[in-house]
This record gives structure tokens, C-alpha cells and sequence, in this order.
């Protein structure tokens, strides 16, 4: 029987700074009591570590047999994923240059 299972979030909309500020909140949590944080977190990026936290249980239960009550988050972590590029027009025949960062989230469960 495996003792850690994992889920991954790729290529979200938000930047890796404001995913790291909710995801500290967390880590080394139990995974009833992690949800309950994410569920009344009011930063955008609450809703979807709460469901890639819940997609991480599912995981854990249904393909490795573990316990639900047993499980706690081990490692949370946020990488930078490639930055959508734009140009805005500005004065003058100017353009700036705008980049949209997204984040890869890494989520590992183990057994308490």
C-alpha cells in the first residue's frame, strides 16, 4: 500500500506569488482541516487548490485505498509556468509590454 499520493494543477490563471500566500496556509494541515481553510479563504486562489486538494483525497481513497481521516498535506508548492506575453497600445504609437503569469501547483498527501 502506497503512503503519499499526488496531484498536480498546471497552467493556472493566476501568479505563483498570490498561489504561495494561500498554499503556506496549508501545508503540514490535515486534509478535513485544509479544506475548511480553503473553503473560507477569500483570495481568488482558494478555489482551486480546495478542488485540487479534494481531487488529491479522491485520489488517495479511490486508487490507493487510503484512509480519508489519515491523510494530511506533506508538500505544497508552487512553480512558475511559461508567461502569456501581450502589448498594450500606449501614447505616442508606444506599446508596453503586459505578461500574464500562470502557475503549476504541486500537491502531495501522506498518511499521518
Amino acid at each position: 500500500m502506497k503512503t503519499t499520493t499526488k496531484a498536480r494543477l498546471r497552467y493556472l490563471r493566476i501568479a505563483p506569488r498570490k498561489v504561495r500566500m494561500v498554499a503556506d496556509q496549508i501545508r503540514g494541515k490535515d486534509a478535513a482541516e485544509a479544506l475548511d481553510v480553503l473553503q473560507f479563504t477569500v483570495k481568488k486562489a482558494g478555489e482551486p487548490l480546495r478542488k485540487l486538494l479534494d481531487s488529491a483525497i479522491g485520489n488517495a481513497v479511490e486508487n490507493h485505498s487510503m484512509d480519508a481521516d489519515a491523510l494530511f498535506v506533506s508538500e505544497i508548492y508552487v512553480d512558475q509556468a511559461p508567461t502569456i506575453k501581450r502589448w498594450r497600445p500606449r501614447a505616442m504609437g508606444r506599446a508596453t509590454k503586459i505578461e500574464k503569469k500562470q502557475s503549476h501547483v504541486t500537491l502531495v498527501l501522506a498518511i499521518r
